[in-house]
């Protein structure tokens, strides 16, 4: 069974390996080719890592790099996809020009999954022709490691389509959990408020960063500190997350001013080698 995924980042990548080991045809798009060099790479040493220490057959193995597949041409990818996972940037604007784009060419059977953390499947099903088989479909990173997926339906999203996502997510290993759609859904929310409190104490010189990230990790036995996972996201993908939840909940998600300068000087965490720790 053939499924494409829009977006070769982290996410993308991440998304595309699930399947890839669980027997799906995997089909990765993405404008940029050097981004699709980097996601091959990317999604080949994981596979030979998680190979060497034991976690996949050779005959899982082997499957899994063949039939994953990387092409810039968009239309060529999507046909004959029966689902479409969109895991792009936070920014409405460019999920709605990929989901009419894709609305366009992809047959009526085809269901389309937007892997959001924050936005509303109901605005971006809206602009299609099938708002019953637009979903959202929100993975956690490291995809790879994370079993949750939270599966939020929109306004016109029909059960039928509700039930076949969850028979993916039962297919490549995953739990789901149901949200009513809402700004932020359920993890993010909450995720959101407890790194953007963290920030302000670190910037009101509460604590260090390490001091913080340790107290919820042996005080509250999180498994990662905040400040560590906002540096694992990307500190510009959580300032996204942050203006879309303050723009539609309010004050209480306005962006730390610490998150902002950081952004600003380009410490990005991770992927910028600089965040708020910092990286080689």
């Amino acid at each position: 069974m053939k499924v494409t995924i829009v977006g070769a980042g982290v996410m993308g990548t991440g998304i595309a390996y699930a399947f890839a080991v669980s027997g799906y045809k995997v089909y990765i798009n993405d404008i940029n080719k050097d981004k699709l060099n980097e996601a091959s790479n990317n999604v080949n040493a994981l596979l030979k890592k998680s190979y060497n220490k034991g976690f996949l057959t050779s005959d899982v193995y082997n499957n899994a790099k063949k039939n994953i597949i990387y092409d810039t041409n968009l239309e060529s990818v999507v046909r004959d996809s029966l689902l479409v996972i969109e895991a792009i940037l936070e920014n409405m604007d460019l999920k709605i020009e990929i989901f009419k784009k894709l609305d366009e060419i992809c047959s009526a059977n085809t269901i389309l999954a937007t892997n959001t953390s924050t936005m509303s499947p109901t605005e971006i099903g809206a602009q299609t022709s099938r708002p019953d088989k637009v979903i959202a479909m929100h993975f956690f990173n490291p995809v790879h490691k994370m079993k949750l997926i939270e599966i939020i339906k929109g306004l016109e999203t029909s059960e039928q389509t509700v039930t076949k996502i969850k028979e993916y997510a039962k297919n490549i290993n995953k739990e789901v959990v149901e949200v009513e759609e809402f700004p932020g859904f359920v993890t993010s929310r909450m995720n959101c408020l407890i790194g953007n409190e963290a920030m302000n104490m670190l910037m009101e010189g509460i604590a260090s960063a390490e001091d913080i990230d340790k107290a919820m990790k042996l005080g509250l036995n999180h498994p990662m500190g905040p400040l560590e996972l906002v540096d694992l996201v990307g500190l510009d993908s959580r300032l996204r997350n942050m203006e879309y939840l303050y723009n539609t909940l309010g004050e209480k998600y306005r962006p730390s001013p610490l998150l902002i300068k950081y952004v600003k000087a380009g410490r990005l965490g991770r992927k910028s080698g600089n965040g708020f720790y910092k990286y080689n």
